[in-house]
């Protein structure tokens, strides 16, 4: 019980730092050439820098996200037993008949023609 509450607290923490740090990040390449596939470098896959100490403490808080949530899915799972959302619900036979042919309206009479 203990541990899962000490997990959400985390995961939530670390979910507000991953906001936090995605939006403090500047967009690389930003400009109108970028969207048509230009690059301001020869190299093969375009200019990159060295990694920054954002976009590190990105990478690893996503991968402490993605921990956590996998803690706690497993923390609810177990709590919960392998169940699915649809094992409570009771399911009815329905019994099916044929569908019985619609009556077909009666042609009215047509007036003879001499």
């Amino acid at each position: 019980m203990w541990a899962t509450v000490l997990i959400t607290i985390v995961h939530v923490v670390v979910c507000l730092f991953l906001i936090a740090v995605v939006l403090l990040q500047s967009g690389k390449s930003g400009d109108l050439a970028a969207a048509f596939g230009g690059q301001g470098s020869q190299t093969a896959f375009g200019p990159r820098g060295a990694a920054t100490a954002l976009s590190k403490a990105t990478t690893w808080s996503a991968i402490l996200f993605m921990v956590t949530s996998i803690v706690l899915s497993i923390y609810a799972s177990r709590r919960t037993g392998p169940n699915s959302v649809l094992s409570g619900v009771k399911t009815t036979q329905t019994k099916s008949q044929p569908a019985t042919p619609a009556q077909q309206p009666a042609t009215p009479a047509t007036p003879q023609q001499k």
